[in-house]
């Protein structure tokens, strides 16, 4: 490895020298690759935030920044996950000193359940609590913490979603949408670098162009019950800002019904609070 890789300007310089212009090159230019302005223009920041990136005189960009420096370096995944590790340290995600909460009157409604799957989630998609047939839908997963973790991360996903590009679309949007919200919250901040570094298929769609939730039907396949169809709803918590309720039905009589309710008598209901690995 250059030595100019664990410098984040050197890196930034190495992969600008190596990158055709978009312009046909002519006598006068006399530099290899693309110029600075150009690659601060497509990457949406000045050219003198980008110049102070490779003088390595500048704040570590953010992460929104740093996706779109990929994209427009054309990095590949081993390229785009360095840019990450340098424009922030690895970090191990620690959860907020003060956990959130769900009231006991949402616990409560969620526990007397049994015929849909429901979860509480915060601003950066941590389960804070599930019934028992959503702790039995999520069993297969080894880390069920949060969605994020879930679908990137954990080996099982990739059998479980029937649409496994569509559930990592719909979560990487969501994340989106709370990043824009809270910029500074060092719990997302967190998080995306830890996806980013760890997730080839989240860079890419942390660095694409944002695109709308693809619906709300959730096609799964549990390795105790087979083939699910469901329906998600979620509902905001007012008394708990950030706090969702998402809930997950069958249509009443289809087969996905009789698996959830059976998915339910799978797990005793001391097992249902979230937030732990389940295994080792």
């Amino acid at each position: 490895m250059n030595s100019s890789d664990f410098s984040l300007g050197g890196f930034l310089r190495r992969h600008r020298d190596l990158l055709r212009p978009d312009h046909q090159p002519d006598a006068r230019r006399r530099v290899p690759g693309a110029r600075r302005d150009e690659i601060a223009r497509a990457a949406g920041i000045s050219t003198g935030h980008y110049a102070r990136l490779e003088q390595d005189r500048a704040a570590r960009p953010s992460w929104q920044t740093a996706a779109a420096l990929a994209r427009d370096l054309t990095l590949d995944d081993e390229a785009a996950a360095q840019l990450y590790r340098l424009a922030r340290p690895t970090a191990r995600r620690s959860r907020p000193a003060r956990r959130e909460r769900v009231s006991p009157e949402v616990r409560r409604l969620i526990d007397d359940w049994s015929r849909a799957a429901a979860i509480v989630i915060d601003t950066a998609q941590d389960v804070l609590a599930r019934n028992a047939p959503a702790s039995a839908l999520h069993a297969p997963f080894t880390r069920d913490d949060n969605m994020l973790h879930m679908i990137f991360l954990d080996p099982a996903a990739a059998r479980y979603f029937g649409d496994w590009n569509k559930a990592a679309a719909d979560a990487v949007a969501d994340l989106r949408r709370a990043v824009r919200e809270a910029p500074d919250d060092p719990r997302l901040t967190t998080l995306v670098g830890e996806l980013a570094i760890n997730s080839a298929p989240f860079r890419r769609l942390w660095a694409a162009r944002e695109t709308a939730s693809t619906g709300h039907h959730l096609h799964l396949f549990h390795p105790e019950v087979g083939e699910l169809h469901l329906t998600t709803e979620i509902f905001p918590i007012s008394r708990a800002a950030g706090q969702r309720l998402i809930t997950h039905q069958a249509e009443p009589g289809s087969s996905s019904a009789d698996a959830l309710i059976l998915l339910g008598t799978l797990v005793p209901r001391t097992d249902t609070t979230a937030g732990a690995e389940k295994r080792p």
